[in-house]
């Protein structure tokens, strides 16, 4: 990172990765930007993939579609969401976004906050709640999701 803080990210600054469950392009995070309140992921998914029921127990989170649908899952409650549309996920609540769609799935996932204090920071996140048995048996009957590792 340069002397002063950056102000702007553009496409080539974005720092990428693959996890399981997307492809990311990160425009905002401590690292690429002074924010410790922020943190912003532009996320690729695959047509039939999904990032399965999981919590962040510290940060609240909105998910906002770019292009593709998305059935997004907070808590118990279900919504296709198209471009344009977000859902909001407030601290520790379960949530999933699933892709059974033809079409890839981009969307925002805007995150806060950035940083958080060492005891908090411990925790792991996202926590994966998808194998319990109260949010595995949610999406019966449904068409299957697979994440990036299988």
């Amino acid at each position: 990172m340069p002397d002063s803080p950056a102000r702007f990210i553009q496409t080539d600054d974005a720092a990428r990765e693959t996890n399981a469950w997307t492809s990311n392009e990160w425009l905002c995070r401590p690292d690429l930007v002074e924010a410790d309140k922020l943190l912003m992921v532009r996320a690729n998914m695959a047509p039939m993939h999904c990032h399965p029921f999981h919590c962040h127990p510290h940060r609240e989170e909105i998910i906002y579609v770019i292009y593709g649908r998305a059935e997004q899952w907070v808590g118990e409650e279900c919504r296709i969401l198209k471009a344009g549309e977000m859902a909001h996920i407030p601290p520790g609540v379960v949530h999933a976004t699933y892709n059974p769609h033809a079409e890839p799935l981009v969307f925002l996932a805007i995150l806060s906050p950035a940083k958080l204090p060492d005891d908090l920071a411990a925790v792991p996140d996202p926590q994966d709640v998808s194998g319990e048995e109260r949010w595995a048996k949610l999406r019966e009957g449904r068409v299957a999701c697979r994440t990036m590792e299988g």
